[in-house]
């Protein structure tokens, strides 16, 4: 048993309280702190900061919120990951990227795929947003389909943890992750032109990676290109893995390619972007196990295999099933390519009364082809778009808010050996209301949201119909200089999707036979938020508790489980998930500083069982240090073991994790160079993920060095 215990977590943070009372000092407004909060600045502390100067946060505002909220007034935490932090922490997939973040795991499937888990919850329950319009490709519908967004040619990437319905929909009940790029410019360049350069390479899947950013622009109109390209081996694991050295069938290659043009007035702008992404990576861990089975619906639902029971289904019509030698066959890929337009304008000023007109629109045009022995199998598809239009009014008696209507379409297809769901179209419509009311050192925010969902699935099954609507209340406290406390309450609605109505067949890249109910209703959560936060002084600090109680949640109940391969069914229970998060920041003198952070979260079906894939606990400690034009940063951190186990599941052993940087930036001629070197999971610990649908055939990466370089112009 590890002598860690995630009781422990909260003992250490509650350990740190006597650091809440330290007085804030008058802060530098130049000399931004590196030190994470609820905002994870990426800034560092100014080289010629004196001991007598409090480090300060450097102000954010939140673009992912409806009012473009400073991410201190929020009732809600928020991380944003931008400029050197985002440049040293990015990885091949947006999971990756945020892996590590208080609050803030990821979804696990070798080195193609990844997606974020805020505070325990996942896949169709955290929105994810391109610059405010929905990524739509097919991520939600399994773990083993990429996130079309390319962190490494983001400029920002904001984290909304905890429900935000109001302004996204249901499917934000788990949080937001806005990735904020330039693809359409806002602001002709001074010089006429501004651009980067990036260079980077890593040793664990001898990686390599390129990529440029150019935007020009005379009188009214701006236009941005830019391109990435990433090649990555099969990646190395940690020492003592049972499957080798390396992870058979790891091996991925993306190329992204944008244009972006824009006309930018004075009292706004409206611009157009085009983006290309291809694609390909492997789907390690899939097995054949589902070849041996069908699936007997009779009472509850399970397999009955080749060699189950002592039955033999080989001669059975429907199930002839010849002898296969596997062992030499390659592990199947994935070809995936994504088209996608967005439409983004801001307009000041628009009518009496109102201040700002924003539009965000996209269309998508998604592929996903997967491969076994050099024929397709399977090919899924999602042309989709989303489109939201938003209206500020001015203040009015104290009040200040916004008005938005969003409308999506989704005609989503799986044709091929694993189909295991109709081709179905998803329309829906929303439409909402924010306001917020100033007073003294308080800030309160609330507003509703009303939706509208209609599935159509081929066939002769019925459309299914539904509808849903989110309240939200908050407020912020600035109860001392540098302090605020947050309090948020929410009463959230979620959807179904077409999958979880309507699934019914094998999906081998995840191991899984999926059953669907078509009867299956609207998840109603209930949410109790509370943050407190210090911006300002030597000490900085982040820590939230909170509770969200979801009548009629909709999970994947594990039924069955055959030399791996799970039989599922989308079932609804009463749940609920409760957790801490929280990050400390000490500046022990002017070069040096100190931090501490970690989560907690429990999800379990209320009186029965916990839930599957839940993240388990973490605690860590970051030290950072900053000379002259050089910073550097080492983060140590355990990752409990999970014993907490829904059916069919098995523990995962605690591990940890030491990685270490140091970067170092020079302007010269108009010219800024920033090189950087970055070692993650220095000690090669081998580690698998609880929340990974093959966390047995596929490890975190072992150790690795990253060197990269980036030149601004």
């Amino acid at each position: 048993m590890s002598p860690y215990t995630p009781r422990k977590l909260v003992v250490a943070l509650a350990a740190l309280w006597p650091l809440l009372h330290v007085q804030a000092q008058t802060a530098d407004a130049n000399s931004p702190s590196s030190a994470a909060a609820a905002v994870s600045s990426s800034t560092p502390p100014a080289a010629t900061a004196t001991p007598a100067t409090s480090p300060t946060l450097q102000a954010v505002t939140v673009s992912a919120s409806a009012l473009g909220t400073s991410a201190d007034d929020m009732a809600t935490p928020v991380t944003v990951l931008d400029g050197e932090a985002l440049l040293t922490r990015q990885a091949a997939s947006l999971g990756a990227t945020l892996d590590g973040q208080p609050g803030i795991h990821a979804t696990h499937f070798g080195a193609g795929a990844s997606r974020p888990v805020i505070r325990g919850l996942e896949g169709p329950r955290v929105r994810i947003l391109s610059d405010g319009s929905e990524v739509m490709d097919a991520s939600t519908v399994s773990h083993d389909h990429a996130v079309t967004v390319e962190p490494a040619l983001a400029q920002r990437i904001e984290v909304l943890r905890g429900p935000s319905a109001l302004a996204y929909g249901g499917d934000a009940l788990g949080g937001v992750v806005n990735v904020i790029d330039n693809k359409i410019p806002t602001a002709i360049p001074e010089r006429g032109y501004e651009g980067q350069i990036d260079l980077r390479a890593a040793s664990g899947a001898r990686e390599s990676q390129g990529g440029f950013s150019l935007t020009g622009g005379a009188g009214q109109v701006a236009i941005h290109a830019e391109g990435l390209a990433r090649n990555a081996d099969a990646y190395r694991v940690g020492s003592g893995w049972s499957g080798g050295s390396r992870v058979e069938g790891s091996e991925a290659r993306s190329a992204t390619g944008s244009l972006g043009l824009s006309w930018i007035g004075d009292r706004g702008y409206l611009g157009v972007a085009y983006t290309r992404i291809r694609s390909t990576y492997g789907l390690p861990g899939h097995s054949h196990a589902l070849e041996e089975c069908h699936v007997h619906a009779s009472g509850t639902p399970h397999f009955h295999c080749d060699d189950d029971h002592g039955h033999d289904h080989g001669d059975q019509e429907g199930h002839d099933h010849e002898e296969h030698d596997h062992a030499d066959e390659a592990v199947p890929v994935v070809r995936l390519r994504s088209e996608r337009w967005d439409l983004r304008g801001e307009y000041r000023d628009p009518l009496p009364g109102f201040s700002r007109l924003r539009l965000r629109a996209g269309h998508t045009d998604y592929e996903h082809r997967e491969i076994e022995d050099g024929e397709v199998a399977t090919t899924f598809t999602n042309k989709a778009y989303d489109a939201r239009l938003e209206l500020e009014h001015r203040p009015l008696a104290g009040l200040r808010g916004v008005v938005g209507l969003q409308g999506s379409h989704r005609d989503f297809s799986a044709v091929g050996e694993e189909a295991y769901v109709l081709p179905s179209r998803t329309r829906r419509a929303g439409l909402f209301v924010i306001e917020e009311y100033r007073v003294a050192d308080w800030r309160f925010e609330a507003g509703v949201r009303r939706d509208w969902q209609r599935v159509s699935i081929e066939g002769d099954q019925p459309d299914t119909r539904h509808g849903g609507t989110s309240v939200s209340a908050g407020a912020t406290w600035r109860l001392a200089p540098a302090y605020s406390l947050g309090l948020a309450l929410s009463r959230t609605q979620r959807l179904p999707t077409a999958e979880e109505l309507y699934a019914n067949g094998p999906h081998m890249a995840s191991n899984t036979y999926e059953i669907g109910d078509a009867g299956l209703n609207r998840e109603t959560a209930r949410n109790v938020d509370l943050t407190l936060r210090k911006t300002a002084g030597d000490t900085t600090f982040s820590v939230g508790a909170f509770y969200n109680r979801v009548d009629g949640y909709i999970y994947a109940r594990t039924l069955d489980v055959h030399e791996g391969a799970q039989l599922i069914q989308y079932a609804q229970h009463d749940a609920a998930f409760k957790g801490l998060e929280g990050q400390i920041r000490q500046q022990l003198t002017r070069n040096w500083g100190l931090g501490v952070f970690g989560d907690l979260v429990r999800g379990g079906l209320r009186g029965g069982s916990d839930l599957p894939r839940m993240p388990a606990a973490r605690l860590g400690t970051r030290v950072d240090a900053q000379w002259g034009r050089w910073r550097g940063e080492a983060e140590f951190y355990r990752v409990f073991r999970q014993n907490r186990l829904a059916d069919y599941e098995t523990p995962t052993s605690g591990y940890n994790i030491l990685n270490a940087g140091v970067s170092y930036r020079v302007t010269q001629a108009g010219y800024g160079y920033e090189l950087y070197l970055r070692g993650t999971n220095l000690t090669n610990q081998l580690a698998l993920v609880h929340t990974s649908f093959i966390k047995d055939a596929a490890p975190l990466a072992g150790r690795s060095v990253a060197a990269g370089v980036r030149v601004t112009f």
